[in-house]
């Protein structure tokens, strides 16, 4: 769980930092660089270091080696090595534990969901997530969407895969729902942003959209933290095996980044690609999720 002293605000300040510290630890894990030379990678002291990962991860940069290391492994004995040979490529120590929010999902009438809101009275604004500054829109019965804002991003035209600032970020959430009327409230998203990821208060999710869409969704949430499933299995998952380029286009239309993993799913290749909020977001989320992972 995290301290209790990191506000939110906090952890979404170094996110860039610690994105890039995940990056860096997860292509050196196996040579156990020590304390010194991860600081080092992203500019930090030692001790700075120390507290900001612990801070923001909610465990040490060395718990989160080893849970990489209890990954691999467990990748090495499924794939048939014996244990002494995971042990001795690995190295393993104990992940930590996983603080999961339970999401409550709802879904709108047929009527609801095709006039893309029409009629729903929604707000939206900025708030901290781990994982950047979030853009939140919010409805009577609960989230509607979140996305991320890079602030100081150049502002851009058409379909883009990262770099949002706030005004695209907004512009990008409001365009799933034109018939609905949104006004603009930062209080509003900050509480709500609080009551989830500090207090860990149940999510209510108001998913708006397809019956077909919202099945995908459902499979997404099934996914155990920290583990991952290409297109083909979610397809496969819903009784579609041959719909996967469909659930690729359901995965990629998840209105709710975050809550509902899209980020757990992943090209036939293992691939991580075409994240609407940029790679390295998805990379974080995911390591994050290893790295608390009992």
């Amino acid at each position: 769980m995290f301290d209790e002293q990191a506000p939110l605000d906090e952890r979404a300040r170094a996110y860039d930092r610690m994105a890039k510290a995940l990056e860096w630890l997860g292509e050196t894990w196996p040579d156990w660089p020590d304390l010194e030379a991860a600081a080092c990678s992203v500019g930090l002291s030692p001790h700075h270091f120390q507290r900001e990962f612990t801070r923001w991860a909610g465990i040490s940069p060395k718990q989160y080696q080893g849970a990489l290391a209890h990954g691999a492994a467990g990748d090495m004995l499924r794939a048939g090595a014996s244990v002494l040979d995971a042990a001795l490529e690995t190295g393993l120590s104990g992940p930590g534990r996983l603080h999961d929010l339970f999401i409550a999902h709802e879904g709108l009438t047929p009527g609801e969901a095709k006039a893309g809101g029409k009629g729903a009275e929604l707000v939206i604004g900025r708030a901290p997530t781990p994982f950047g500054l979030g853009a939140w829109l919010i409805g009577p019965r609960g989230l509607v969407a979140l996305g991320f804002i890079d602030e100081g991003a150049p502002a851009r035209t058409g379909f883009a895969h990262q770099g949002r600032g706030e005004a695209d970020a907004f512009a990008d959430l409001a365009a799933r729902y034109p018939g609905a009327s949104i006004r603009h409230d930062d209080g509003e998203a900050e509480r709500f942003a609080s009551r989830v990821f500090e207090a860990g208060e149940p999510l209510p999710v108001c998913l708006y959209g397809t019956p077909f869409r919202r099945q995908v969704w459902r499979a997404l949430l099934e996914i155990p933290a920290g583990e991952t499933r290409t297109y083909g299995a979610l397809a496969g998952r819903i009784a579609a095996p041959k719909a996967a380029r469909a659930v690729g286009a359901a995965v990629g239309g998840n209105p709710v980044s975050w809550f509902i993993p899209c980020h757990r799913a992943l090209a036939a290749d293992g691939r991580l690609h075409n994240y609407h909020w940029g790679i390295a977001r998805k990379r974080a989320m995911l390591v994050y999720e290893r790295a608390h992972r009992a």
